[in-house]
């Protein structure tokens, strides 16, 4: 185990010997969950709060590996003793979702019954089993009532669902920058994604583990791809421009000319180096069939049950879940007299602003956990 720094308090997997039940009527397991905990359990076990990471996300959620200090938390700037989520306040935890490849139990990992990982024997998931995974941990850690789940993109659908399937486990529900269900364009940035990384012949049918050469290319465009979508068009004019990279001129050929292709280009090769293929096509696949109005009839009968209070924000440049679609969760909470506060957060930096230090972000966190 990697040797942490005081602030995280755990850092490790749980492991389900029993088969979980997925939406696709198949079963998992046994399975694995890592995890990582911030902050102490008080004894009344009252002040739990659930972080959901996003797509490419992991269990890391706050703090620095003693061995490791480059690599911080993906949130780090609002977990932590005296921060926006105080874990002198809170005991926090995060988990890496189950079909990923961060620890937990995905494609890449070890079928039993074989000996080899599974690659594409691995079954579907869907975000309702990644909550599922998550509750058998909460069952593992003897919490019974969580005072919060938070989550951003993919994160925030987790929390909804949270709300749904296990309303009486939840006080308060946060969801930043999601979404009710995935619109045909984002299933379509997704679809060519997964495209790219099917069609790189090192791909091998999802059985390239014991190769020499993995679909490092296809992973690549995927990523480049997915990537201009969490942006928007302002932060990339800001960042980038039409400038040109390490030129004063086009080069008139195919060579990398602009700093923008430079820049994706680092993110598609830099993302291939933690990320593994056949984790991506099932982690968007379970994202396209995210849809809360089909599994559960309709938007207002999918909260019907819920007792929770929700917080659900959006981000003015974000054009992959725009504020529209948060409305539409907040007009179906609302028509069902739920207890919800929403608002838009002002940022030029597109989808992935939730991940970013945010003032107004910090103070709608604070004054809801408050």
């Amino acid at each position: 185990m990697t040797p942490l720094v005081t602030k995280l308090t755990y850092c490790g997997c749980f492991s389900l010997d029993e088969p979980l039940l997925l939406e696709s009527g198949q079963t998992l397991g046994p399975l694995t969950v890592a995890y990582e905990t911030y902050g102490v359990l008080s004894p009344q076990k009252d002040n739990a709060i659930l972080l959901c990471h996003a797509l490419s996300g992991d269990s890391h959620a706050a703090g620095i590996y003693a061995d490791q200090p480059e690599y911080k938390g993906w949130w780090d700037h609002y977990v932590g003793p005296g921060k926006t989520i105080d874990t002198n306040r809170f005991f926090v935890v995060s988990s890496n979702v189950i079909g990923g490849c961060k620890g937990s139990t995905g494609p890449s990992s070890i079928d039993p019954k074989t000996g080899s990982p599974y690659g594409m024997r691995f079954p579907v998931i869907t975000v309702g089993d990644m909550v599922r995974a998550q509750a058998a941990l909460l069952d593992h850690l003897e919490i019974d009532k969580l005072y919060a789940v938070i989550g951003g993109s993919m994160g925030g659908m987790q929390a909804l669902e949270w709300a749904i399937m296990y309303p009486q486990r939840v006080d308060k529900i946060i969801s930043i920058a999601s979404t009710s269900k995935l619109s045909p364009q984002a299933i379509s940035f997704d679809a060519v994604g997964r495209n790219a990384i099917i069609s790189d012949p090192n791909w091998a049918d999802g059985d390239y583990y014991a190769n020499p050469t993995w679909p490092e290319k296809g992973l690549s465009i995927a990523r480049m791809i997915g990537h201009i979508t969490y942006l928007s068009e302002a932060s990339m004019m800001i960042k980038f421009g039409r400038n040109l990279q390490e030129k004063t001129d086009y080069g008139y050929d195919f060579s990398t000319d602009f700093q923008v292709e430079s820049y994706l280009k680092y993110q598609g090769e830099k993302f291939v180096s933690r990320f593994d293929a056949n984790a991506y096509l099932y982690l968007t696949k379970a994202l396209s069939y995210f849809d809360l109005e089909k599994k559960y009839g309709s938007l207002e009968s999918a909260f019907a049950d819920t007792t929770c209070k929700f917080l659900v924000l959006a981000i003015t440049s974000d054009w992959l879940y725009p504020p529209k679609q948060s409305k539409d969760i907040v007009k179906a909470l609302m028509k069902m007299g739920k207890r919800v506060t929403y608002s838009v957060l002002d940022s030029p930096y597109g989808h992935d602003a939730f991940l970013l230090k945010n003032e107004r972000l910090e103070q709608l966190l604070e004054a809801f956990l408050a």
